[in-house]
């Protein structure tokens, strides 16, 4: 936040005189920001394009390559082109695909034993000509190791080595100059995340997989159930049908939910008293006595809005603030089977 501030303390200092030096530079900035994002959106686009036409057997074949491998997914590249492919191999890690990024001189200097014949490697070169690249390619051809190799020029040592190509579009750099990966770097990452993302959904891994992989942190919060949060069993304000509701709010004060769940001969879930629900009746003019000799089922609302304990937390917390309420049951079958509060998700960090 303080960062935030400073800078845009900066920014009204420098623009604050009309024409000055400092109010030219913060708008030469605001350009040249627009024209790098506009500049590399648009090579999105013609990557979006190329998917359907040069790039659409490749990108298929690719797919199926490396869905029915038994090994890993070993990554390679230098320079810019190794920083988007740790990236790669680290979403294909996450989202099913097991994959391992592999430096091009390290794999030069033993690590080349780390590669299977049950693996397959991506290879990414913008030109096709990276020299430290030149074993890695070798090692794969001598042992029939499957080479998909991500560059813009077919015609190049990567291309014509490839057992799998997948052509770049060849796309204009957000640098002014053309030269600094800018356009490029971001059409190898958006590739890498459609490879990772065709498979996930190939593979059918749900989010459930997904928490498997992502144990820690504010994801985790949000891929919690339901289950994992919720009060069962005497914790659960439940009263019978029937009875007064100067008894039901004793199990809605006691239990500290602000509310209780109202249950027929069977078990089920056939309604819900709040404290609000007595507010407003008090409200309306019904006197105070009166109110709490009547029948619970009375003033109780029917067929509450409920969950499932699969649910994940973050889907209940959504459904709460739609409905504007603070608690739902979790039912099975009917059944009460636990309740959650919207403090037990907030405390759990699903925001």
């Amino acid at each position: 936040m303080e960062s935030s501030n400073r800078a845009e303390s900066y920014a009204a200092a420098e623009s604050s005189a009309p024409g000055s030096a400092g109010g030219q530079v913060v708008e030469a900035a605001h350009f040249s920001a627009i024209r790098s994002v506009r500049t590399e959106a648009e090579a999105l686009l013609t990557l979006a394009r190329a998917l359907d036409h040069e790039l659409k057997a490749g990108f298929g074949a690719a797919v199926a390559a490396i869905h029915d491998i038994p090994g890993r997914v070993i990554v390679s590249g230098i320079g810019k082109s190794g920083h988007i492919g740790r990236k790669i191999a680290s979403t294909l890690a996450s989202t099913g695909t097991p994959a391992s990024f592999i430096h091009p001189s390290e794999a030069s200097h033993g690590d080349l034993g780390m590669i299977t014949s049950q693996d397959i490697v991506i290879a990414l070169s913008w030109s096709g000509e990276t020299t430290e690249l030149g074993d890695l390619i070798s090692f794969s051809k001598r042992f029939a190791v499957t080479l998909i190799g991500m560059t813009s020029n077919p015609a190049s040592t990567l291309g014509q080595a490839a057992d799998i190509l997948l052509p770049l579009p060849l796309v204009k750099e957000a640098c002014p100059h053309n030269l600094a990966p800018t356009s490029s770097s971001v059409i190898q990452l958006a590739l890498g995340d459609a490879l990772a993302v065709a498979l996930l959904e190939r593979r059918g891994f749900s989010a459930s997989d997904f928490k498997v992989f992502h144990p820690g942190g504010k994801l985790a919060a949000r891929l919690k159930t339901v289950t994992q949060l919720m009060h069962a069993g005497e914790e659960m304000p439940l009263v019978p049908r029937g009875i007064r509701v100067s008894e039901a709010l004793i199990a809605v004060m006691g239990k500290r939910f602000g509310c209780a769940g109202i249950v027929d001969e069977a078990g089920r879930l056939v309604g819900m008293i709040t404290d609000g629900d007595v507010r407003r009746h008090m409200s309306r003019g019904d006197g105070h006595s009166d109110l709490l000799a009547r029948r619970v089922e009375e003033i109780m609302t029917p067929a509450p809005i409920t969950t499932t304990p699969g649910t994940f937390a973050s889907a209940a917390l959504e459904l709460m603030n739609r409905s504007q309420i603070t608690a739902l049951f979790a039912v099975e079958r009917g059944r009460p089977v636990g309740i959650l509060h919207i403090h037990d998700i907030l405390r759990a960090g699903v925001v």
